[in-house]
């Protein structure tokens, strides 16, 4: 009796620790790493610094800071040096169900002065410069078996050509830009220079299929003598590793809280696109003027309610449900160039909980809520004061 006794405690506490451990796997906050280039695919290469290899090693450091640190999951497209394909890296990331996706790279030029950081986010940009960095890195597809029918309509000497593809994942576009900005004020944190003043856009094949917010990041030039030393050396990676992993975990912590049905302020990203599109800095309280499916239903605006941003698009859509996974009740308004969409409306704070989780349950897994009040958008906290 006394043993069948003991057993039952061991078996309990066995399926305590299952079930707990269940938990934090099901509430994990996932993220996907991918090292650019591999194998024969050396990317950038100047006076032995090699970009496959210093990709590599930060991405390993990054992974091994984030596996350490609770409720984060980490998978990699490449933990050695092999070829992956641009879309099977997108793939990599969605098959994992991913939260984020960041690929990380180096940057080369001609001119060997041209130093400092970039930070991407997937966009139709014209800048020149911007085309021209997808272009480099979208070349890589011309390495791979097959690429004209696996990658039909795409030129990768002519990113612009992206335009005619569907940009199903537009949604993601605000939580990049924020997942950006906070890389970059990681490397300003540095002391490293941030080239054209913020995140910026461009047409990268390895983004454009990733169904999640995705950063593609350029740390630095290894043709500069002295930024591409720093990165080739154990110091300069170790101190570049956790200025991103701190930029992926303040992302985590500040969007998904702990992981569970947590909601949190979101604060505007202070940094730019390279167009000059400006995001509010969270002090500044702008008029909003917002457009409903729903616009015959009298609003009182002294009360403070509550909607459910569920994703943000340089295009406009017709706010109908079948536009929106079947949602109705939206809303748009317009800011800095990006319309950014809206379900629901309820002065309820657990309503607008009920409504959060409904949005997620239909496939918006980065909603989140905002609060509005005489016409003002204000924070959540004080939405609940």
């Amino acid at each position: 009796m006394h043993n069948t006794y003991k057993i039952k405690i061991i078996v309990t506490f066995f399926m305590t620790i299952v079930s707990l451990s269940a938990f934090c796997q099901t509430n994990a906050f996932k993220v996907t790493l991918d090292a650019g280039h591999g194998d024969h695919d050396y990317g950038a290469v100047y006076d032995g610094r090699i970009e496959k290899n210093i990709a590599l090693a930060v991405v390993l450091k990054v992974g091994k800071l984030l596996e350490a640190t609770p409720q984060i999951n980490v998978n990699f497209t490449r933990k050695t040096d092999v070829f992956i394909d641009l879309i099977e890296r997108a793939n990599i990331a969605n098959r994992f169900n991913a939260n984020i996706f960041v690929s990380i790279h180096c940057n080369a030029n001609r001119n060997t002065a041209a130093d400092g950081t970039e930070t991407y986010v997937m966009g139709l940009s014209k800048i020149a410069s911007n085309l021209e960095a997808a272009k480099k890195e979208n070349s890589v597809i011309t390495l791979e078996k097959d690429y004209q029918r696996k990658y039909e309509g795409f030129d990768p000497n002519s990113p612009e050509t992206m335009i005619g593809m569907t940009l199903m994942q537009e949604e993601y576009l605000d939580n990049s830009i924020r997942l950006a900005s906070k890389v970059e004020d990681a490397f300003a944190d540095l002391g490293k220079k941030i080239r054209g003043g913020g995140v910026k856009q461009a047409p990268f094949m390895v983004l454009h299929k990733a169904y999640m917010p995705r950063v593609l990041i350029e740390m630095g030039f290894i043709s500069n003598p002295a930024e591409g030393n720093r990165l080739n050396s154990e110091e300069g990676q170790n101190e570049i590793a956790r200025a991103i992993a701190g930029a992926i975990i303040g992302y985590k912590k500040e969007y998904f809280g702990s992981g569970e049905a947590e909601v949190l302020e979101v604060k505007p990203s202070q940094k730019i696109i390279e167009d000059k599109v400006k995001d509010t800095a969270a002090p500044v309280k702008a008029k909003i003027n917002l457009q409903s499916d729903n616009s015959k239903k009298p609003v009182d605006n002294s009360k403070t309610s509550f909607k459910v941003q569920l994703s943000a698009s340089i295009k406009k859509v017709p706010l109908v449900p079948k536009n929106f996974k079947g949602l109705n009740n939206i809303s748009v308004v317009y800011e800095n160039k990006v319309y950014k969409y809206m379900f629901g409306d309820t002065t309820d704070y657990d309503e607008a909980r009920k409504q959060l989780n409904e949005a997620k349950a239909k496939g918006y897994g980065t909603a989140f809520l905002i609060a509005f009040k005489n016409g003002e958008k204000i924070s959540i906290q004080e939405a609940l004061e």
